[in-house]
């Protein structure tokens, strides 16, 4: 049980980092909205992981548990490397160099450099169909994530069910602390990142 809520709770620093931008933008999140980012993160999650332990029955065990933590540890890198791009475009926007928001452009893109980018229409409250933008966005890392985390013997179900649960705590926290984060003036999703290639080697 301790490596399925250990990588629930890796998986949720995203969540929570996101919430904390929409609360320090004054952007509210709705429950039914809410209940959906975690859904769809937590469902994202464990399907990843069914598969990847149906390929470990393909695979040889050591050369599957070989891959699973190389895979895992590209994407810690690739997270540290998401966050020094927001840290560098959060600079050049904050300097006038440029604009997060200067147009419509690419969901994912504006996604990937800013989360208050989900609230497409500016009205400062997430509808559902932005928070499933926001939550097929950030699954993609998940879904990374647990194809690299099958050959760990987690169980799909329970760390399901352990990943909606954080995923709403994180929330929760996100937007009680969004406005003391922001004071950091930091992008702290690299933390993520971090843990994610701690994991690759304890599994």
């Amino acid at each position: 049980m301790y490596k399925e809520l250990i990588l629930s709770l890796i998986v949720s620093v995203d969540t929570y980092l996101a919430a904390a931008a929409l609360c320090n933008s004054a952007i509210s999140i709705p429950l039914r909205s809410a209940v959906l980012i975690n859904a769809v993160s937590a469902a994202v999650l464990g399907i990843s992981i069914k598969i990847s332990s149906l390929l470990g029955n393909i695979l040889p065990a050591d050369l599957f548990h070989k891959c699973g933590a190389a895979l895992l540890t590209a994407i810690g890198l690739l997270t540290i490397f998401k966050s020094l791009v927001r840290s560098i475009t959060r600079k050049l926007s904050q300097n006038g160099g440029i604009s997060l928001k200067t147009d419509k452009g690419s969901l994912v893109v504006r996604l990937y450099l800013d989360d208050t980018a989900a609230d497409i229409d500016d009205s400062k409250m997430l509808s559902p169909p932005e928070a499933f933008a926001l939550a097929l966005a950030s699954s993609l890392d998940s879904a990374a994530t647990g194809l690299g985390s099958g050959s760990s013997g987690i169980e799909p179900m329970t760390v399901t069910g352990a990943a909606f649960i954080c995923g709403c705590a994180a929330l929760f926290f996100g937007s009680l602390t969004g406005r003391y984060i922001s004071k950091l003036d930091h992008d702290l999703s690299w933390i993520g990142g971090v843990l994610l290639i701690v994991f690759a080697f304890i599994i």
